[in-house]
C-alpha cells in the first residue's frame, strides 16, 4: 500500500492528543520487546504472541537490522506515522517513497479485540482491491496517534465502519464476478456492466446491515479515553503496542511535512531487540 493511509484514509487524520500511557492501570501484554531509537528518543515495543507471523517477521528483520536508517516517511498528525520503506534508507531529499517493500507478504492475523488505540504498532499494506486478503507489507508500518473521541463521535463511527464494510464486502463480490464483467466490457455492453456493478453493491448493503458493526464497550471506552484509529479496526493486522516513550509518537507526528505528508527534515529509525 504503502500509500494507503494518504489514498483511503487521509480525511480521517485530524486533532493529535498529549502522550498518555498504556501502563496505567494494566499489565504489559506478553511478547518479545524491541527499542525503536530515533532522535526524538527511544520507544519499547510489545509485540504481540496474538499475532505470532507478524511478531517473527518484525523479530527477523529487527536482527537483520533491516530497519536500521530507514526514515518515517509518511507523518500524518493526529494520525499516524509511518516507516520502514527499504527505499527510504538512501533516499533522496524529494524522492516519492512508500513503494519500496520485500519480495514477500505476511498473510493477515487480525484479532477480534485487537483495536487501534493510541500506540498499537500495525503493518501497511495495499489496498482491498487488488489485495482483497489484506495481505501485510514485509517491512512497512504505523504507529497509531489518532484522536480522543466524544461519545456523540459513535454513531459517526459505526457508520463509516458499515460503510467500509460494505464497500469491502462489494469488492469481494466483484472479484468473484470478474470473468462476467469482462465479458460485459468486451461485448460493449456497458448497461449490463453497471446492472451487475449496482446488484453486487446492494447485496453488499443488504448483508452488512444483517449484521452491523457495533463498537464494544471496550472499544467505547478505549477510544473515549486513550484515543486511537477506530476507523481501522478489522481492516489492518495490528501486532504490537508502545509500552514505553509513548510522546514520541507525538513529536514525530508534529513535524512539517511537504509532499506526500514526507517530513522536511529526516527522521530516521534503529530498531533493536530488548527481549525475545
Amino acid at each position: 500500500m504503502k500509500q494507503f493511509l494518504v489514498k483511503s484514509l487521509l480525511l480521517l487524520a485530524i486533532a493529535s492528543i498529549s502522550a498518555c500511557s498504556f501502563s496505567q492501570n494494566k499489565p504489559v501484554p506478553e511478547g518479545p520487546i524491541v527499542r525503536i531509537k530515533t532522535k526524538f528518543g527511544d520507544m519499547k515495543v510489545v509485540l504481540y504472541n496474538e499475532t505470532p507471523l507478524h511478531r517473527d517477521n518484525f523479530l527477523k528483520l529487527t536482527k537483520a537490522g533491516v530497519f536500521d536508517s530507514l526514515l518515517f516517511h509518511r507523518v500524518i498528525k493526529g494520525f499516524m506515522v509511518q516507516g520502514g520503506d527499504p527505499q527510504s534508507k538512501r533516499a533522496t531529499k524529494d524522492q516519492m517513497l512508500g513503494d519500496g517493500d520485500l519480495n514477500y507478504t505476511i498473510p493477515a492475523e487480525i484479532r477480534p479485540g485487537i483495536i487501534h488505540k493510541k500506540g498499537v504498532i500495525a503493518a501497511a499494506r495495499n489496498g482491498d482491491e487488488e489485495n482483497p486478503e489484506r495481505r501485510s507489507s514485509a517491512t512497512q508500518f504505523y504507529l497509531a496517534q489518532g484522536k480522543v473521541f466524544k461519545l456523540d463521535d459513535i454513531p459517526s463511527i459505526e457508520l463509516n465502519l458499515n460503510n467500509r464494510a460494505a464497500e469491502s464486502l462489494f469488492l469481494k463480490l466483484k472479484s468473484e464476478k470478474i470473468d462476467t464483467l469482462m465479458l460485459f466490457q468486451m461485448a460493449r455492453n456497458q448497461e449490463g456492466y453497471d446492472k451487475l456493478l449496482e446488484k453486487l453493491k446492494q447485496q453488499a448493503r443488504v448483508e452488512v446491515n444483517k449484521n452491523p458493526v457495533r463498537l464494544t464497550k471496550q472499544q467505547i471506552e478505549t477510544y473515549t479515553t486513550i484515543g486511537g484509529i477506530p476507523h481501522l479496526d478489522g481492516a489492518y493486522t495490528v501486532f504490537g503496542e508502545v509500552i514505553e516513550g509513548l510522546a514520541v509518537i507525538d513529536s514525530i507526528a508534529a513535524q512539517p511535512t511537504g509532499a506526500n505528508n514526507r517530513p522536511l527534515e529526516n527522521i530516521r529509525m534503529k530498531i533493536e531487540v530488548v527481549k525475545e
